[in-house]
């Protein structure tokens, strides 16, 4: 394999020198050996190079043309080791550009991720790419890699020293890593993504390696559009981007919050299909507020208070601008972990101009929902007979409740306020009543009902008489002994939703919930936890996780290639296949800024056998399948309303979705 790079002894007449140590004669190589991996943008040498494109090769010259295979080139260069690469203590303070051209073998290709094999190369392609003695002999086939590689994960015993395999794997076996993800996702699910993103968050300074994302600092500013163009990656069609300044339950965790938008797409790919080179993580980083980080020198951020205002807004200007002008109007942005009092504001302010959502507003409020909906199944009753108590005014709670308060409306006429006043929310000054009504954000405003004033939580629970209560605060333990008995004994089945993150914010546990309530809770959560038993009855809690929804919508949008997020497209995410589920769903549902799977068709997929276990929300081992059925409807609404730009509409969408969807098997290389 030959590899270009831009090099110390470039300069701009082309290659100097004096071109004596070898000659090499690229038309005397196999085409499928020739790969570019790094030609600068400012290089001026006349070489012409061959570049990889869907595993063929094609020769380009610098000036952007092909030419013919025959192309003779003298790649030369003089002198030893030290003129080469002034690697030596004797010109250390030597400025160098750490590009060179060289006649490599295949040891490249095996530290590229998105095409190494490791031992799954054929004897023709270690022939063929130069890997003869590069590999041990033995080849063996993708599948006994995952399971080599889950006897290895299997053995560790920290979390997060699974999470650093499977980044060590992405990072070196890209194919291999979403392969392996894809067919033990219940397993590794916690392991790529919450509860365990948290912990890596918190560490991601002491265990950052490589980069897998783009970190955009206030240094960057006036420059966000360069440095967008940093990345290899030109064809982009996803972003999730956080300010770390509300990862998770854990708060403000600043630049090291990069976790979140890796873990988020690996899920896009792993779930939803989405082309792993389409996706791209970023991290504003405009400071933080977190002391311990600000005092921690293994801190990877700026070292600053974090910005607000003025400062602010005009970095995310800058940042949303950009990104329009490089990857074009159809590149989906998803907000991810930004605080409160820049959440809703993003959103309404780039909705209108940009293909965004937030998830932790619109997504969650989906998939709780859907628990609500299929928990129905056992309490008995609809939404309206039922009281709802929220710990956690925020971005989660509100999205949540006004989603349910809708809802109600829609099934009853009830007028949307009549319809608020069955759900109350506690907020951390204590239960959101109208005497507070002038000192409260604007998104808490609507749940402020005249009630007297409470201050802790089993006092609200009293008050209120709630038959559902749903944590959103990301404080842990605070569904104390005290509160859940008060819940078991108003209610015969009390609904308990902890869905604060990561596990150790969480505000109670599936154990506390079922042995405070006498194995009477219907409980779910945020993060995962284990089977309880209780009394000689084994309870399965279920998970309320947003990976129910996101990656198909955002496969349905790439694949119709719609620029705006459109009420009705979000509503159309409601339809399933119906031969898939052989179900009969055939009604919209629910006129709210939300995505993915509406709560009544995804409750429709829980069976009576996981009902018996308490499980309200149905295995994730066909995920991909109910993405794919997502996309499809999400995709369909796009090209009624004349949002898709990707034509001629293909006939059958969900089969189109399904050929859309990532493939991590490997290819075959000529």
């Amino acid at each position: 394999m030959i590899s270009l790079h831009r090099s110390c002894f470039l300069n701009n007449s082309g290659i100097s020198g004096s071109l004596s140590l070898f000659s090499y004669k690229l038309n005397k190589l196999p085409p499928a050996s020739v790969k570019a991996t790094a030609l600068g943008p400012n290089s001026d040498t006349n070489a012409s190079v061959l570049i990889e494109n869907n595993n063929a090769f094609k020769e380009i010259t610098q000036d952007g043309t092909s030419s013919a295979a025959d192309v003779d080139i003298n790649l030369t260069v003089a002198g030893g080791d030290r003129e080469v690469y002034y690697d030596d203590a004797a010109t250390e303070d030597q400025l160098v550009t750490p590009w060179s051209v060289s006649v490599a073998s295949g040891y490249s290709l095996l530290r590229d991720p998105h095409h190494n094999k490791g031992l799954a190369f054929t004897e023709k392609e270690r022939d063929a790419h130069y890997l003869r003695g590069l590999l041990p002999p033995t080849v063996i086939s993708q599948d006994l890699q995952v399971k080599k590689m889950m006897y290895s994960i299997r053995k560790y015993k920290v979390p997060l020293q699974k999470y650093m395999a499977m980044m060590d794997l992405q990072e070196t076996n890209e194919r291999l890593f979403y392969k392996l993800l894809i067919d033990n996702v219940e397993e590794l699910l916690p392991v790529v993504y919450t509860p365990t993103v948290g912990e890596a968050c918190q560490k991601y300074g002491s265990i950052f390696r490589r980069p897998q994302g783009l970190f955009i600092s206030l240094k960057e500013k006036g420059k966000i559009h360069e440095v967008l163009r940093n990345w290899p990656q030109k064809d982009i069609q996803v972003i999730v981007v956080t300010d770390g300044e509300r990862i998770l339950g854990l708060g403000d965790l600043g630049c090291q919050g990069m976790g979140i938008p890796i873990g988020k797409l690996s899920l896009y790919t792993a779930l939803g299909g989405v082309c792993p080179s389409a996706c791209l993580p970023v991290t504003i980083d405009v400071g933080t507020n977190n002391e311990q980080l600000l005092n921690d020198e293994f801190y990877i951020g700026l070292k600053r208070r974090r910005a607000t205002g003025l400062e602010y807004t005009e970095l995310m200007d800058e940042f949303m601008t950009a990104v329009k002008q490089n990857y074009g109007e159809k590149v989906l942005i998803q907000f991810e972990d930004f605080a409160n009092h820049n959440a809703f504001d993003l959103l309404a302010k780039y909705g209108t101009t940009h293909l965004v959502f937030n998830d932790d507003i619109q997504g969650t409020a989906s998939v709780v929902l859907a628990g609500l909906v299929a928990a129905l199944n056992v309490v008995g009753g609809t939404l309206a007979d039922h009281r709802f108590l929220f710990l956690g005014a925020g971005e989660a709670g509100t999205g949540i409740a006004e989603l349910i308060a809708l809802e109600i409306s829609k099934q009853t006429n009830m007028p949307l306020e009549e319809a608020r006043k069955k759900i109350s929310l506690v907020d951390s000054k204590g239960l959101i009543v109208k005497s507070r009504i002038d000192s409260l954000q604007h998104f808490k405003k609507p749940w402020a009902h005249d009630h007297e004033p409470i201050k802790k939580l089993v006092d609200a629970v009293n008050g209120t008489k709630p038959t559902v209560l749903i944590g959103t605060s990301g404080v842990g333990r605070t569904f104390t002994k005290e509160v859940v008995e008060a819940m078991a004994a108003l209610n015969d089945k009390p609904i308990i939703f902890s869905l604060s993150n990561p596990t150790s914010q969480s505000e109670c546990t599936a154990e506390e919930a079922y042995t405070w309530s006498q194995g009477r809770a219907i409980f779910a959560s945020g993060s995962p936890f284990d089977p309880v038993e209780y009394e000689g009855r084994v309870f399965v809690p279920g998970q309320a996780n947003n990976a129910y929804i996101f990656p198909g919508f955002g496969l349905g949008l790439i694949m119709s290639g719609a620029i705006r997020v459109h009420d009705d497209m979000l509503l159309a995410a409601c339809k399933f296949d119906i031969s898939y589920l052989e179900l009969l769903i055939d009604k919209m549902f629910i006129n709210f800024f939300y995505f993915g799977v509406t709560a009544e068709a995804l409750a429709a997929q829980v069976t009576q056998e996981n009902f018996d276990k308490g499980l309200i929300y149905p295995p994730f081992k066909n995920i991909r399948q109910i993405s794919a059925n997502i996309a499809a409807n999400v995709a369909a609404k796009a090209y009624e309303l004349g949002l898709a730009t990707r034509q001629p509409r293909p006939k059958d969408l969900v089969k189109y979705a399904e050929s859309c969807m990532y493939n991590p098997a490997y290819r075959s290389y000529r």
